[in-house]
């Protein structure tokens, strides 16, 4: 535990990227600041030659060393978590089994460390169709071949940090003597050019679990543990990856692999990190869709379009989602999931795109029966993130009027370069050419002005008559508060509508567990006649899909269906912090959304899950929010800056 406290503790500095206090610290971790300087300690000691995490008068912060500390952080021998991975290997490496008493001599520990060690890897072994045997000094793994694998991958998703491609804690899974560990590297790289001069699209972020599992086949099959052979020959897309990957892992790793290894593998890789690229592809794709799945996505996008008011229902990201869900229905039947290693970043930073994900999968898991996990909601996340993108209206966009007097063309070359440096988020609409110009009659968000203006403010941003890269950047700036202005300008707005005295909480037990705490902040609401039970109820069925902790600090439990009769939010502060899904938390709102108010879900949303993303304003509201009219004076404040 206290090792995994000290990896929490490294990833939250890593996250928050600025010094944070102890007393912060302690309370995102659930202990005491004394144990965060102890953790530190612990944390540089991995790293002897550099720093993980640099000590000040303001606290803490990541050290340039951090990333090295956390993979150093998961390759400690001796320890339980070490001792349990060996176990395993070893009991996998014997068909016959282990001695159990030599074992414990090897292993230097007492052969009753060693039974304890051998009821953990039982418990390890829950829905891995295998079963661990123990007869007098002899202990074997009883389970097929594909089980086994299983079992070897959920040992190096565990070895790796957040699903990274890691080679180092690869290697540790499969034991310093597995086949062409200094390989995989180059084969890597050849198998995304392969793949995409056979006109696939390579999804890098999953492309760690395939080069995992090719690892495990091309070891087992060394050590002569192949698949057993049988099923018809690879065809079409199948047998292209086929040929591919029987090239490769014998001119890489320097094994031959039967066809049952891989048909196994190519089925990985065309249900993980490929997708059709060109359009050549496009009707062959549809050709193999099943019907029912494309059926069902169409629909469960068309409630979640109306559901949220996003514009999402377009053909061809149905086409794309329903062939992931498709492929994902596959690795559902294989219980072969794949890692993300953007997940907490997407949901703390979308979280309104992330609550559309959530409510597809609902709809997915409801009417093809596939169980999803954050990671695979995560990639359904960034499909409707990519959507959105792409149908971002240009209202979006910041006006501007340029100020340039006239001399020859210099105002039109002025105006070209900046459409072509800022014409993603700024839009020229005015042109002022005179030295005197009326600057008050100026109405536009941004003033970019090559003379010394007559007004000032955050709009009006000076620059050079021939635009050089401090001038843009002077502009992203102005264009970026001017947006988080206007949006936390929104939301107070918004809050001040939705809060009251009589649903504010301070002090929430720990004791009564997640589920408790939305019913206590439900029973606020339902007291003001804003829900019933069943919206309690829906919330705390919206919580079991995915955790609502969308920040390190704050947690925004809700009903996915927007049936409250007034928009209304119940606030409950933790001093301590109380845990939370895989984190720990300070701030629960419990949201009820009405229908009337759809139009507010996502300023609301997503830019009050903003404000507790800045750990020094939680901290801020926390201490000082001693009753419900401190509360909201200093969110009040911390919006207003």
């Amino acid at each position: 535990m206290t090792r995994a406290r000290q990896d929490r503790l490294l990833g939250l500095l890593v996250r928050e990227g600025d010094w944070a206090t102890a007393a912060s610290l302690a309370d995102a971790v659930g202990v005491t600041p004394r144990s965060i300087r102890s953790y530190v300690t612990a944390l540089n000691a991995r790293v002897p030659a550099g720093t993980a995490v640099e000590s000040g008068p303001h606290g803490y912060r990541a050290g340039p060393e951090a990333p090295v500390a956390l993979r150093a952080g998961t390759a400690e021998t001796g320890t339980p978590r070490d001792r349990l991975h060996t176990l395993v290997r070893r009991l996998l490496d014997a068909p016959d089994g282990i001695d159990v008493y030599a074992t414990a001599d090897e292993l230097f520990v007492s052969t009753a460390t060693l039974d304890a060690d051998l009821g953990r890897v039982r418990a390890l072994l829950g829905g891995t169709e295998l079963t661990l045997e123990r007869s007098a000094a002899t202990a074997r793994l009883h389970g097929t071949e594909v089980a086994q694998r299983r079992l070897l991958s959920r040992l190096a998703h565990d070895e790796m940090d957040a699903g990274s491609f890691d080679l180092a804690a690869l290697r540790r899974t499969l034991g310093d003597e597995s086949v062409g560990a200094q390989a995989f590297g180059p084969f890597k790289a050849d198998l995304v050019a392969r793949l995409g001069a056979l006109g696939y699209f390579v999804n890098e972020i999953g492309i760690a679990d395939v080069v995992m599992h090719i690892a495990i086949a091309a070891d087992r099959v060394a050590r002569d543990r192949p698949l057993e052979a049988g099923g018809p020959d690879a065809t079409g897309a199948q047998g292209e990856v086929v040929a591919v990957l029987a090239d490769l892992v014998e001119q890489h790793l320097g094994v031959r692999l039967g066809s049952a290894d891989l048909r196994h593998l190519a089925t990985l890789v065309l249900t993980r990190i490929v997708a059709p690229g060109d359009a050549s592809r496009h009707e062959h794709t549809r050709a193999s869709l099943d019907p029912e799945v494309e059926t069902v996505v169409r629909e469960v996008v068309e409630q979640a379009a109306a559901e949220f008011l996003v514009d999402i229902v377009h053909e061809d990201f149905i086409l794309r989602l329903a062939l992931h869900v498709q492929n994902l229905r596959q690795r559902a039947r294989e219980q072969a999931w794949s890692r993300n290693p953007l997940t907490r970043s997407l949901k703390s930073t979308y979280p309104m795109i992330f609550d559309v994900a959530v409510f597809v999968a609902s709809g997915l898991h409801r009417r093809l029966d596939i169980p999803l996990l954050d990671d695979e909601i995560a990639y359904i996340a960034m499909h409707v993130g990519g959507r959105l993108e792409r149908s971002r209206r240009a209202d979006q966009l910041l006006t501007a009027t340029i100020v340039c007097p006239g001399y020859y063309e210099l105002h039109e070359l002025l105006r070209s370069s900046v459409d072509r440096s800022l014409g993603r988020e700024v839009e020229v609409v005015g042109v002022e050419t005179r030295v005197d110009p009326d600057w008050a009659g100026i109405d536009t968000d941004l003033v970019l002005t090559t003379i010394d203006p007559a007004i000032s403010g955050d709009r009006v941003v000076r620059i050079q008559p021939f635009l050089t890269d401090a001038d843009i950047e002077r502009v992203h700036q102005a264009g970026g508060r001017i947006r988080r202005t206007r949006r936390l300008a929104r939301l107070r707005t918004e809050l001040e509508r939705y809060f009251a005295a009589s649903a504010f909480v301070r002090g929430l037990d720990a004791a009564t567990g997640v589920e408790g705490t939305i019913r206590r902040l439900g029973d606020l609401l339902i007291g003001q006649g804003v829900i019933d039970q069943d919206y309690v109820e829906r919330a705390i069925e919206r919580e079991r899909l995915s955790s609502t902790a969308f920040t390190d600090a704050l947690a925004v439990p809700h009903a996915m269906g927007m049936t409250a009769t007034r928009t209304s939010i119940a606030i409950g502060i933790a001093e301590p912090s109380l845990p939370w899904g895989d984190g720990r938390v300070q701030v629960v709102a419990l949201v009820a959304f009405s229908q009337a108010d759809r139009e507010a879900f996502q300023t609301v949303f997503e830019q009050f899950v903003e404000v507790f993303s800045e750990r020094e304003s939680v901290q801020r509201i926390v201490r000082r929010a001693t009753d419900f009219s401190g509360f909201l004076d200093e969110l009040v404040a911390v919006i207003d800056g």
